[in-house]
């Protein structure tokens, strides 16, 4: 049980972190949200995805406020899939290679969507703020070590700041 120490204290600091930049509403920022049963969401039909992308497509508030709605989400599903991997961890070498593989995935789709928005941005703050966050969360590449309350602040902090929030 001493290994996973550090493991129990993340959720704690990672947790406010994430949600402290939030504007969306607790009922806004879960909505969508799949339930934890280790597989991905459901496929996207690409004229809605379409449609979404026109929508954002250069208005800052709207990618601001999508791409805090999309953080908050990120932390609740990173908490989650914390408690998946310390479940697994108890079940043997199956169980927690598959953990692994959603925190992977979940990860992946975060940096995704951050790599999308600032695909959609003309504000170059904001460009280059998601931008670099994609890249950020890349290199964590599922590894919860590598996760800690100051680069998550310092990524909140990022954001925040290219919207004008901080």
């Amino acid at each position: 049980m001493r290994r996973f120490a550090p493991l129990l204290t993340l959720p704690l600091l990672v947790l406010p972190l994430l949600a402290a930049g939030c504007s969306a509403s607790d009922a806004t920022a879960t909505a969508g949200q799949t339930p934890n049963t280790g597989r991905s969401a459901a496929a996207v039909d690409p004229s809605v995805a379409a449609a979404a992308d026109k929508a954002l497509s250069g208005n800052t508030k709207a990618i601001c406020d999508q791409a805090a709605r999309t953080t908050a989400a990120f932390g609740q599903t990173f908490i989650a899939d914390l408690r998946l991997q310390l479940d697994a961890a108890g079940k043997g070498g199956v169980a927690k290679a598959e953990a692994q593989e959603k925190i992977d995935r979940d990860v992946s789709s975060f940096s995704s969507a951050l790599a999308g928005m600032a695909k959609l941005a003309d504000d170059k703050a904001l460009k280059t703020a998601l931008g670099q966050m994609s890249k950020q969360v890349m290199a964590f590449k599922g590894d919860v070590s590598k996760i800690n309350a100051e680069k998550m602040s310092a990524l909140s902090g990022t954001l925040d700041k290219a919207c004008g929030r901080g």
